[in-house]
């Protein structure tokens, strides 16, 4: 039985003009969740509730009523990530970015760098920093996502490669060249 390494490579070379990093095999992403298993199921509950109704405020347009249901979930479990990635994306929806900033890295250290709200917030900062035109750290972040399973993410970060677009690039050369080659003029 192949790996899924050994199914990747096998599909990049049955299917040389599919975009580099479209691979199906690597396309399937796990369910990710957070651990909150060291959180009282009381007060998570209430959180989960306060979250959802910020994301709902934060949808309908209210989105000081969407940042004060955030703040109060960070009040209660202040060591819970999920809250301050949902706040991070009001605060960047209000155009406070390095607010948002703040609060993803916060996300990002409380979760450990892993599940879902670590996911979200790697994929955010990610495009903060492209918006910043911090390619470098938008590409890391977007690369960190990838691994965690975020499809947008790994496109994110192929787009942000310059070795890859290169060899997209040359690689679709190629291929159109083998499939319809030039014929020289003759005198």
């Amino acid at each position: 039985m192949a790996s899924e390494h050994d199914e990747a490579v096998l599909w990049t070379i049955f299917n040389p003009t599919s975009p580099f990093g479209d691979i199906p095999v690597l396309d399937q992403e796990e369910e990710l969740k957070d651990d909150d298993s060291s959180f009282e199921p009381n007060l998570l509950e209430q959180v989960k509730n306060l979250e959802l109704k910020g994301v709902s405020a934060a949808e309908s347009g209210d989105l000081e009523k969407a940042l004060g249901l955030f703040h109060q979930a960070i009040q209660i479990l202040p060591k819970r990530a999920s809250a301050y990635n949902n706040r991070a994306q009001v605060k960047r929806l209000q155009g406070h970015t390095d607010s948002a900033i703040r609060d993803l890295e916060q996300a990002i250290v409380l979760s450990k760098g892993t599940g879902c709200t670590a996911c979200q917030a790697f994929v955010q900062r990610g495009l903060l920093f492209r918006l910043a035109q911090r390619d470098d750290d938008a590409r890391a972040d977007f690369e960190r996502a990838a691994d965690l399973g975020s499809k947008f993410a790994r496109q994110q970060a192929i787009l942000l490669n310059p070795y890859a677009a290169l060899c997209n690039r040359m690689l679709s050369e190629v291929i159109s060249n083998l499939r319809n080659p030039k014929v020289p003029e003759t005198p």
